[in-house]
């Protein structure tokens, strides 16, 4: 089986933090940059953030709706992509897909996607 798993997600309280976590199954996914999506319920899905390898060192990329609140990192130790949240919004109430991309030189868009997860809630409320 090749796909992305995500984890983290749940409950936090609005200017909470909150960490979520990607990583593959089945496949290397050296060669890729990874991105994160997340769909609000009843809205379109969003690219939020990208970086450009998960080996340590990449570029990142962070639509305005995150920057400055979220920070994306590798860890290759660990071969995960981690999304750490925090000053949590209540608009950043959503489900979050990580995909692998074959580049991050801006918003992760669907088409330059390979691999997806299945997604993890993140839900904020007081």
């Amino acid at each position: 089986q090749v796909q992305l798993v995500e984890s983290g997600g749940g409950l936090v309280q609005p200017g909470g933090s909150l960490r979520l976590s990607c990583a593959p199954i089945g496949f290397n996914w050296d060669r890729y940059a990874v991105g994160w999506f997340r769909q609000p319920p009843g809205k379109a899905r969003e690219g939020i953030t990208c970086i450009s390898n998960t080996t340590g060192g990449g570029t990142t990329y962070y639509a305005d709706s995150v920057k400055g609140r979220f920070t994306l990192s590798s860890d290759n130790s660990k071969n995960i992509v981690s999304l750490q949240m925090t000053k949590v919004e209540f608009e950043d109430a959503a489900v979050y897909h990580c995909a692998t991309l074959r580049r991050c030189a801006g918003p992760p868009r669907d088409t330059d996607t390979d691999h997806w997860g299945t997604g993890t809630r993140v839900i904020v409320s007081p």
